[in-house]
Order: C-alpha cells, then sequence, then structure tokens
C-alpha cells in the first residue's frame, strides 16, 4: 500500500548528467558535468528516490559508471539503477555501490529464464526491475538500438509470478521529447500487471503528472521536464503525495 513515487532522472554518459532524445545517442543534451550536484539538488526539493540509467553501459553492455553511482549513493538517496547490467556479477556489484534496486533489461529479455531464476535468489529478491523500453509498441533492446518484436503486456503477463520490485517501462519515442508520455499505453500495461509499474518518458507538465498519479502505478520517472524547469520537483512530489493511498 503506497503512493506513487516520484523518482528524477540522472542518465550519466561520459561521466555527464545528460537526456537523449528518443533515445539517440546522437541527439544529446548535456546538464551537468557533476551529476551529484543534481543528486544534491533533487534531495533539497524533497525527493527520495533518484532514477539512474548509465547510458555507457546500456550502449555497451557492461557497467561504467560505478564511481558515480557511489557518489550519487553518498546523498542518502534511494536508487533505482540500470543500464548495462547483464550478469550476476554486475547486479552484485550496483548493490554494493548503493543501489536500492536494480534494473535488467537486455538480457532479461532475451533470456528470460535467467531473470527468473535471478529474481528468486534471496540476495535479489525483491531488487529487481524488469526494464521495459518500447518504440512504437515493440520493445527494444541494447541501449535501444534493437528491435524484439515482443510487447510489454506480453512480457507483464509473463512475470506475474517473478518476485520483481516494479517493471520500469519507458516509451523511447517520447522519452526526453516533453510532448507528454504515451498514457494509453501505461494505462494498459498498469490494468494487466500484477507487478508494480513504473512509467518513465514524456512527462511535459504538472498536467501530465496529474493524469498519471489517477493510474495505479508505483511511480513516475521525471527527466528532461524538471532540467528545463516545465516541472517543479517540489509541485510534482505534492501531487503525489495528495492521491489517496493504493
Amino acid at each position: 500500500m503506497s503512493r506513487m513515487e516520484i523518482l528524477p532522472a540522472i542518465d550519466l554518459l561520459g561521466g555527464k548528467c545528460v537526456r537523449l532524445i528518443q533515445g539517440r545517442y546522437d541527439r544529446v543534451i548535456e546538464y551537468e558535468d557533476d551529476p551529484l550536484k543534481v543528486a544534491e539538488r533533487m534531495r533539497a526539493e524533497g525527493a527520495r528516490w533518484l532514477h539512474v540509467i548509465d547510458l555507457d553501459g546500456a550502449r555497451d553492455g557492461a557497467v561504467f559508471n560505478f564511481d558515480a553511482l557511489r557518489r550519487l549513493a553518498s546523498t542518502g538517496m534511494r536508487i533505482q539503477f540500470g543500464g548495462g547490467v547483464r550478469s550476476e556479477e554486475s547486479i552484485s556489484a550496483a548493490l554494493d555501490a548503493g543501489a536500492e534496486r536494480v534494473i535488467i533489461g537486455t538480457r532479461a529479455l532475451e533470456e528470460p529464464r535467467w531473470l527468473d531464476e535471478t529474481s528468486r535468489r534471496p540476495e535479489f529478491s525483491g531488487r529487481l526491475a524488469l526494464g521495459l523500453d518500447a518504440r512504437q509498441g515493440r520493445l527494444v533492446t541494447r541501449g535501444w538500438t534493437r528491435e524484439t518484436g515482443q510487447t510489454a503486456a506480453e512480457i507483464a503477463e509473463h512475470v506475474t509470478d517473478w518476485p520483481l520490485a516494479a517493471i520500469v517501462y519507458t516509451d523511447v519515442g517520447r522519452d526526453g521529447t516533453l510532448l507528454g508520455p504515451n498514457i494509453e499505453a501505461i494505462r494498459g500495461l498498469a490494468a494487466i500487471s500484477h507487478v508494480p509499474v513504473i512509467a518513465s518518458g514524456g512527462v511535459s507538465d504538472l498536467e501530465d503528472v496529474r493524469t498519471l498519479a489517477r493510474l495505479p502505478l508505483a511511480g513516475v520517472v521525471i527527466g528532461r521536464a524538471l532540467y528545463e524547469q516545465t516541472v517543479r520537483l517540489g509541485e510534482a512530489l505534492a501531487i503525489s503525495a495528495s492521491q489517496p493511498v493504493t
């Protein structure tokens, strides 16, 4: 029983805090050389969680930004971390570096049995999230460069009884665009998923936050809208706190 969490996004590329437009590495907006400054500002404004993605890792298949993760964890905030996590060793390393929750995307879709078994290990149970990144309705992997042909709904139904902390659903076509979230897709996924759903991609203003807060979501990731101040974090947190507990 909980309210929807607001998770400010910190995307790391070359050690800097950036945003990709529609998941494209050739469309990068740089915001801050030191991501710790961003995290401290978010904490000061009331955030309890950070959504941290290692874009170098997502693209290249191995986590690069453990040092940055440790620094971000030193703020005392709870961190949802992903990007290039494709082995038990990298999961353990991310948790040891301070992540509260680790997102598994590419390998989970390529080897679902592996995630099923790994999520049931006592040291990982309840600390893994399944990352589902969709472009035009189809899931993509390997840093959003490869289409799978699968849909988020198909996967959500398959993992119903897995001990996952969450499904993190990103509409890549909306991510970093400020065009608004894909409400229809998010609503549909949340309606069928027995695993808590965290939505990411496209939040542009407070009305988007209000709309998402009315859905049965565990959380909403907000990135570019916070950096460009089309959404004030304190106001988004207030909207979340005003919603009835679900």
